[in-house]
């Protein structure tokens, strides 16, 4: 040992080599039968196609992972140039239209009995106050007083003894829970750009009209609608219909063709109208039924489209419609109550 005592340092250290004489190679290296033999040429080319390849699966791996990344990005945030919705923004219309959907039928089941089935309430013979009114929409029917209202009330909410409208709120031993509540607000506050498949109630598939098509209904509420700036705001717990001053009345020239139309048992005599064209006319209409939600006299044409929406009488009584002229054709005059066969009838413009 070279560390043996009683040597001196330079006896202990290791015998100097001569500088010419070459080291043990089995100090420096692993024992022979670690080395492995010599790799004959065509195994070497086979390693080198190997690890090309390991790298070019590993470039295509990282292609993929980087393409990935980038399609799930747009995804969750939305393509440049608005092309496509955010995941999360998408997401949340289609529960909003799911919402709207659900909202229309608990209207349906529970509202259109006081607020009729257009919501126009009153106007139309209704007991309840309307609710499809765009200046209503627009700044008093709000999904706060929605809520509340439903929550407590007319009673509370408006302080009124005499209010119907009862509490829908489970809350507060109502029929409706929360997100009943939440998707009859969504209903009423709906916008009139969008169209909405009516659904059924308990299936939730959509309702096939007996033309074979989808039925659909749409909002009520105008998202572009803007009050006049003189207008006064709607205030809390209105119950009636927003707006002005009624324009001024109408009225016939001297001369004008005036015609009779008799709504009497949910029936209008005569069911054919004979009248000049280009000229200015009436009708004198005399309305005799009663609790039926009134009847008016429009003007439309055979593939529906109303040409004058004139107004209803909700009791009995009589008033004359003053007409503007019309181009020559036949065109049908109906109530718009009573769509009915027996309230229909031919207008013959010569």
């Amino acid at each position: 040992m070279s560390d043996q005592p009683g040597r001196e340092p330079e006896q202990r250290l290791p015998a100097l080599r001569s500088p010419t004489e070459a080291a043990p190679a089995g100090r420096f290296s692993a024992p022979e039968s670690a080395h492995p033999e010599g790799l004959s040429p065509q195994r070497s080319a086979q390693i080198v196609r190997q690890s090309a390849s390991a790298r070019w699966v590993g470039f295509l791996v990282t292609c993929v992972v980087v393409l990935f990344v980038m399609v799930y990005y747009f995804y969750e945030v939305g393509a440049p140039l608005g092309l496509t919705k955010p995941r999360l923004e998408a997401q949340d219309e289609a529960q909003q239209v799911t919402s709207i959907e659900r909202g229309y039928n608990l209207y349906v089941a529970n509202c259109a009995r006081c607020h009729g089935p257009n919501g126009k309430g009153s106007n139309e013979g209704w007991p309840a106050p309307p609710l499809n009114d765009q200046a209503k929409l627009f700044d008093h029917l709000k999904a706060s007083y929605l809520k509340n209202v439903l929550t407590v009330g007319g009673r509370y909410v408006c302080g009124d003894p005499k209010s119907g409208m009862p509490t829908w709120s489970n809350v507060n031993g109502g029929p409706l829970n929360y997100k009943q509540v939440e998707d009859l607000i969504a209903f009423i506050r709906a916008p009139s750009t969008q169209e909405y498949i009516k659904r059924h109630p308990e299936l939730n598939e959509p309702i096939i009209g007996a033309d074979g098509k989808v039925e659909t209904f749409k909002g009520w509420r105008d998202p572009a609608f803007k009050p006049d700036p003189a207008a006064t705001p709607v205030p809390d717990c209105w119950s009636g219909s927003a707006g002005g001053t009624e324009a001024p009345t109408a009225t016939l020239p001297p001369d004008a063709q005036v015609v009779t139309v008799t709504a009497e048992t949910l029936a209008f005599d005569p069911k054919e109208l004979t009248i000049d064209a280009g000229k200015a006319w009436g009708i004198d209409f005399f309305q005799k039924d009663s609790g039926v939600g009134g009847h008016d006299v429009d003007i439309r044409a055979h593939d529906g489209t109303v040409l004058i929406d004139n107004a209803k009488l909700n009791d009995p009584g009589e008033t004359t419609y003053v007409m503007p002229p019309l181009e020559p054709g036949t065109y049908v005059f109906i109530c718009s109550v009573h769509p009915i066969e027996a309230m229909t009838g031919t207008l013959t413009v010569k």
